[in-house]
């Protein structure tokens, strides 16, 4: 494996390293392209190869609209979570039975009506649902495929292929 260079940092296990000076750098490409340089005259500027400032102008884009991305996520999940409490409260209340506007008792106590229990059940589902998607917690489905596959050559005599 080669040795890491002053801009080309790896881990142990050889995958390349984020490091502060390549942020630093792929920032500068990226400013660089912005006023209009090509990327080989960035390349000399950086003293770079043209591929590796192409790749930096990239990641530093990407980096640009990740985030806003984490901004507007981090809020989301902050909403989730006023929703979810909302939803926890109702679902830790005594609901009692109303029929006609009147308290229905099974004795001398009020009949307790699950309805309002169970729908915050599936409230905080269908949260913590969104909340999974957000993070990207939901496991990815694996899809297998099996049959065959049959070629037909139409056009060619199969005599004179032997």
């Amino acid at each position: 494996m080669d040795e890491p260079t002053p801009n080309q940092a790896r881990a142990g296990d050889g995958r390349w390293i984020r490091t502060p000076e390549t942020a630093a750098r792929d920032a500068e490409a990226a400013r660089l392209r912005a006023r209009g340089m090509t990327y080989r005259a960035i390349a000399a500027e950086l003293e770079m190869d043209v591929h590796s400032v192409h790749d930096a102008v990239k990641r530093a884009l990407k980096e640009i609209v990740q985030e806003p991305a984490e901004d507007v996520r981090r809020m989301e999940l902050e909403r989730l979570d006023v929703l979810y409490e909302a939803a926890a409260r109702v679902l830790e209340r005594e609901h009692v039975t109303v029929s006609q506007g009147k308290i229905i008792y099974q004795g001398p106590d009020p009949l307790l009506d699950d309805g309002p229990v169970l729908q915050a059940i599936d409230r905080l589902l269908r949260i913590q649902e969104r909340r999974s998607k957000l993070l990207g917690l939901d496991a990815a489905t694996k899809t297998q495929v099996s049959g065959g596959v049959k070629y037909e050559i139409v056009g060619v005599d199969m005599d004179k292929l032997r």
